[in-house]
């Protein structure tokens, strides 16, 4: 049981994932190599679970994994039992460790932020990660919350509904005379250049397959622009057509820079707030803070 799991170690093991060598945890720990090398085969041993591979850097297995996100949720409620026991340092703030998609992190989460009390003082590390794969740095233990797509829990965490934030498939207008007039859009946008946010952006390829179903995805020549700002502005560019999130293509749309190429067919994607189950003040504001926002700023 977790319970039965010696402190020291589980920090070791932990200062071991965070530093990526046994001689680089020994010196942040204050203590020999040998120390390190001790105590994490004695977790190891007691776990009955291999919890480290010993590359360079070292990574953590499945079962070490479930272990370093122990070691993460114990430090945040040391951190802020010292807090309400006064003991923490002079103007130490509170670290809020949060993964969140581009699209998000470019329209309505940063406002979020700003409606989070100002007592206690927090500090934000925020992690940009693709909604689908948000949950997955919930899971490894490298952050706290995550707006992620799924509705599944990830182990040791709850799960509450945002909203749903729609996307519109989006051109220039002279993009759309020269590629997509020719045909029925569902023929001629599948060999239309297309533009995505990186090689595991997979929605346009889905709104593709929607409209013509059994279609292999979106073509082949596709430009890679890993900033949701950025990617907006190559579909404005012309670069190639692109699923924009409503709240920034109605400007464009409104211009007349871009035309909505399938305004009947809007790409609804849900979004959730997932966190630690812990009982933590910081926690607690910011996601009474963003799941305000969201209720706002998304669909319902």
């Amino acid at each position: 049981m977790m319970t039965d799991l010696p402190l020291d170690q589980v920090r070791t093991l932990l200062a071991v994932v965070d530093e990526g060598t046994f001689d680089a945890a020994a010196a942040a720990l204050h203590v020999t190599p040998s120390a390190v090398s001790q105590r994490v085969k004695a977790l190891e041993q007691r776990t009955g679970r291999v919890l480290l591979l010993r590359t360079k850097p070292v990574r953590p297995t499945e079962s070490g994994e479930i272990v370093v996100r122990f070691a993460r949720q114990l430090a945040r409620l040391e951190r802020d039992t010292r807090s309400e026991l006064g003991m923490s340092g002079e103007g130490e703030p509170a670290r809020v460790t949060v993964a969140v998609n581009a699209d998000s992190l470019a329209t309505w989460f940063l406002p979020a932020l700003t409606r989070v009390p100002r007592e206690p003082q927090l500090c934000f590390e925020l992690h940009r990660e693709d909604e689908t794969r948000t949950a997955e740095l919930l899971r490894e233990g490298l952050v706290m919350a995550a707006v992620t797509s799924s509705p599944e829990a990830v182990t040791g965490c709850t799960v509450r509904a945002l909203g749903t934030m729609r996307y519109l498939a989006a051109a220039t207008p002279d993009f759309a005379a020269r590629h997509l007039a020719d045909g029925p859009l569902h023929e001629t946008l599948g060999r239309a250049p297309v533009m995505t946010f990186d090689r595991s952006d997979d929605l346009q390829d889905a709104f593709v397959r929607r409209l013509r179903p059994g279609a292999g995805g979106a073509s082949q020549v596709r430009q890679a622009v890993p900033t949701s700002e950025g990617f907006v502005a190559a579909v404005v560019a012309g670069l190639g057509w692109g699923m924009v999130p409503e709240v920034q293509a109605g400007p464009l749309l409104r211009s007349g820079r871009l035309v909505s190429l399938a305004p009947e067919h809007p790409l609804d994607v849900p979004l959730y707030w997932q966190q630690w189950k812990l009982d933590s003040p910081a926690l607690a504001v910011v996601a009474d803070a963003v799941t305000a926002t969201a209720a706002e700023a998304l669909r319902s």
